[in-house]
């Protein structure tokens, strides 16, 4: 992609490297999406997912601490984070988030 790329466009790209199981070139590509739109929800999440497929734990989980900053009633993004947290071995923590994700993915249904 060349300059003048939105983060749209960057989001999108990375999304389709993601279908494809191309999570390195994904995360490249959703990186460029963060520095256009670091407040976005949806781009830390599918970062951090990208992270986690690539089994970059600590990396994953700091884009969901965002995420879940940003909106802390998104229950897959806790879950996702719990993911992370379990990764790194952080159990306590993890269960934590897990729970969070029964909780408001309960209310949603």
């Amino acid at each position: 992609m060349s300059e003048g790329v939105g983060a749209y466009e960057w989001f999108q790209r990375g999304m389709e490297l993601m279908e494809t199981r191309d999570f390195h070139p994904a995360a490249v590509a959703l990186e460029q999406a963060k520095k256009l739109e670091p407040d976005k929800a949806s781009i830390r999440e599918a970062l951090g997912r990208a992270y986690l497929s690539t089994r970059q734990f600590e990396r994953a989980a700091e884009e969901f601490e965002v995420a879940v900053e940003i909106q802390p009633t998104d229950h897959y993004a806790h879950y996702c984070l719990g993911r992370a947290y379990r990764g790194m071995g952080e159990d306590d923590r993890a269960e934590r988030h897990y729970e969070l994700a029964r909780c408001l993915g309960s209310k949603l249904a």
